[in-house]
């Protein structure tokens, strides 16, 4: 996971940073060689308005990582959303 981690960690990291302002932290795994998980857990202090919509986190995702070598599978937020 040594490229994958390092390609996706930058570019995802401004995202990471913006939703911990939020109260969420983003994480991911890689599901296949080529897909990643990005999962956004809450924390006790989020901010449950600030959390855009499933479909619209993923346009968000996706486009973030289409610098990359790397396609998002989907992305799980809070609550159980996929």
């Amino acid at each position: 996971m040594g490229e994958t981690s390092t390609t996706v960690d930058v570019a995802l990291k401004d995202f990471r940073e913006l939703m911990a302002g939020d109260g969420y932290a983003l994480s991911w795994t890689e599901s296949a060689p080529d897909k990643v998980v990005v999962t956004i857990e809450a924390g006790p202090e989020a901010c449950a308005d600030c959390l855009v919509p499933l479909p619209v986190m993923e346009s968000i995702m996706a486009d973030a990582l289409a610098a990359t070598p790397y396609e998002l599978d989907h992305v799980v937020l809070p609550g159980g959303g996929h």
